[in-house]
């Protein structure tokens, strides 16, 4: 059986109230608008200061971003611990019967200590985050890097993740993905995509089964995005 790797915010966790809620409190940082979550479902895209961008209706300096960012992050952190799993999480990663790890845009010192705390880590292979200050770019080159550290190649994996991001970081490297609608982006964006979409998590994995690279995997950049 494939290799699975998981995602992380929005998949594994169940953190989109606290998202678009850390998100509107960096919005509010420079008087912009207040988004719902359906908002950021619909909108929600990477590089995240694109997004930013489409949301403030303007151009942003780098600078302007890493302020954003901060804000962001510290909003998040306040809320991150009374954040739960998602309803299914464990029932998923129990349902897999091959090896699995998870790769997360969130901090690695800080996503190692929240795995930890639900459990997670005895059933990973491998866990790995963000090793940048800032981040907010595609997640494709930590993708090729969390595999090349496995010692596997692309064709041996499967990604479970829940934007269409996951998707392009999948096609980056050959591997196939599953898209899971409970989370940061909304369903039909998902299923333009042309993969997979599961509404839980038990189903993504049931999917992540029986798909194989070659009839799954599509060549990188070739993915619509939202």
């Amino acid at each position: 059986m494939a290799h699975l790797v998981w995602d992380w915010n929005g998949t594994l966790l169940d953190d989109l109230a606290l998202v678009v809620a850390a998100t509107n409190a960096s919005l509010a940082s420079v008087g912009g608008p207040v988004v719902t979550a359906e908002d950021h479902r619909r909108d929600y895209r990477r590089p995240i200061i694109a997004y930013y961008e489409h949301l403030l209706g303007r151009a942003l300096t780098p600078e302007e971003f890493v302020q954003l960012d901060t804000v962001f992050h510290d909003a998040y952190r306040v809320g991150l611990p009374t954040i739960t799993l998602a309803a299914d999480a464990r029932d998923a990663i129990a349902a897999w019967t091959g090896t699995q790890s998870l790769l997360s845009m969130f901090f690695h010192d800080e996503l190692m200590s929240v795995v930890t705390a639900h459990g997670l880590h005895p059933h990973l292979s491998r866990v790995d985050g963000l090793k940048v200050p800032v981040g907010g770019g595609p997640k494709a080159p930590h993708l090729r890097e969390h595999l090349d550290a496995l010692g596997l190649a692309g064709p041996e994996c499967v990604l479970i993740g829940d934007s269409v991001d996951d998707a392009h970081a999948a096609a980056e490297v050959g591997a196939a993905a599953v898209l899971y609608a409970g989370g940061f982006t909304h369903v039909d964006v998902l299923r333009a995509t042309g993969l997979p979409v599961a509404t839980t998590l038990v189903e993504a994995v049931t999917l992540a089964a029986t798909v194989t690279t070659n009839a799954t995997a599509v060549a990188a950049g070739s993915v619509a995005l939202a």
